[in-house]
């Protein structure tokens, strides 16, 4: 196959424009000895051969089909219903371009405006954009758009504590270069609503708060946004969207903006991606968001039609006036994702926040029982939960790894003052017979 479709006669007249008799010519320059180099490879192999060389590779991967998986720290291994996968692989998603032209791309904008619906019910949010690379793009995202929201040239970003330590090293590359500040609070600054009062200063322009948190604990938001609009700065929450199959969104608080990494409904793990980042808004902040929108109107005849508005704002017009440059449109995970919630339903997204509420606390009680190992998380929490060990996580982690278990997420790697920490992650597709094997293990290992 050709990838330049030139013809003889463009070949000629372009080689005729530079002087030379053959595309041969071209390579004069280089020396006879490196033109053509002997390459040292190994025999070509057959069909049969190259698929049994892959499949021995990947075997020896770890990965969650062959695990007992409680491994969580931001990438969760959730169901994934067949449908999700087939239905994404119909070639008019799977090769769809950006839908810039409605009339020739009326199926992809119809899958982005039933996915902004369903994530805007899911969250109580008034307007969901079709969206970001990432949960950490999308707060990162976020968090800019506070400083061209808010009055007064507000500069200072307030982080509570338990946000994931990725997504601040995102929060710090995205800002880096700008006159804004972020400043991570400590726990009595944020959890005392007193001392959050003092905190809270007129240069401030959001306050972003995980919930549930990197150690998988629920924060109480009560009154925040009271406190927070108080000062003249918008409230931004990041949470788990399976989280919102059993507990109040975040609307319910009068939050301004939703963040959430998206890829537990319905996208694999596929060892790092891609991943989806939602982002939900209120109607007031609906022109300073970044981001795609659908919409839905009426052609000339009155037939109901979808659009994708407000893209003045994208980097493809008016890139002066855009309010980010980095707004891709993740279609293809966006749909996986309205598939997912269409199909679970609002009853299948409650049971299965319920399965992985029920089994974490089954495994934290198991484990809180062994000798020498502590419960440490301070609030509720949701499907992750922190095990204090008697020795050092990451040991854990190496010997249980020999018995196809992947205990969970040794808090060493983040966080160096921690080596006895464990953050264990369980979902619905855990068992109770991993969750028991998990328990024994960890005792052998004390």
């Amino acid at each position: 196959m050709n990838y330049i479709a030139n013809t003889m006669a463009d070949q000629k007249a372009m080689l005729e424009t530079i002087g030379i008799d053959s595309i041969e010519a071209l390579f004069e320059v280089v020396p006879q000895a490196v033109r053509f180099p002997k390459l040292n490879l190994p025999r070509p192999l057959s069909e049969i051969e190259i698929l049994a060389q892959l499949n021995q590779l990947a075997d020896e991967n770890t990965e969650a089909n062959h695990f007992a998986w409680f491994l969580g720290a931001g990438a969760y291994n959730h169901f994934v219903p067949s449908v999700v996968t087939q239905l994404q692989m119909r070639n008019e998603f799977y090769t769809a371009y950006t839908p810039y032209q409605p009339e020739a791309s009326q199926g992809t904008l119809q899958a982005m405006f039933e996915y902004q619906s369903m994530v805007a019910e899911l969250t109580g949010m008034e307007v969901v954009n079709a969206s970001h690379y990432d949960g950490a793009t999308a707060l990162a995202e976020a968090a800019i758009m506070s400083l061209k929201a808010t009055k007064g040239n507000r500069s200072q970003l307030l982080v509570a504590p338990g946000v994931h330590p990725q997504y601040q090293e995102v929060l710090r590359t995205y800002l880096q270069g700008t006159s804004a500040e972020i400043r991570f609070l400590q726990e009595n600054e944020f959890f005392n609503l007193d001392n959050l009062k003092g905190v809270l200063n007129p240069n401030s322009a959001a306050l972003i708060v995980p919930s549930p948190n990197f150690f998988g604990e629920l924060v109480n938001l009560d009154g925040l946004a009271e406190i927070v609009h108080a000062a003249g700065a918008l409230l931004i929450v990041h949470t788990d969207p399976i989280s919102l199959g059993l507990f109040k969104p975040p609307s319910h608080y009068g939050v301004d903006v939703v963040t959430a990494e998206g890829h537990s409904l319905g996208n694999q793990l596929n060892f790092g991606g891609p991943y989806l980042g939602i982002f939900a808004t209120t109607a007031a902040l609906m022109r300073k968001m970044p981001g795609r929108l659908v919409g839905q109107t009426i052609d000339a005849h009155g037939r109901r039609g979808f659009v994708l508005t407000l893209s003045t704002r994208e980097q493809h017009i008016r890139r002066e006036k855009a309010t980010s440059n980095i707004c891709t449109n993740q279609g293809l995970i966006a749909l996986g994702a309205a598939i997912y919630l269409a199909t679970m339903g609002k009853q299948g997204l409650r049971r299965v926040a319920e399965l992985c509420y029920h089994k974490a606390h089954y495994a934290a009680a198991e484990i809180g029982q062994l000798t020498g190992y502590h419960i440490v998380n301070h609030r509720p929490f949701f499907k992750e939960f922190v095990v204090n060990c008697p020795v050092p996580a990451s040991e854990i982690v190496t010997q249980l790894h020999q018995q196809k278990i992947m205990p969970g997420y040794a808090l060493s790697r983040s966080f160096p003052d921690r080596p006895h920490d464990l953050l264990v992650c369980v979902t619905e597709m855990n068992n109770k017979a991993q969750i028991d094997k998990l328990v024994n293990s960890l005792k052998e290992v004390s």
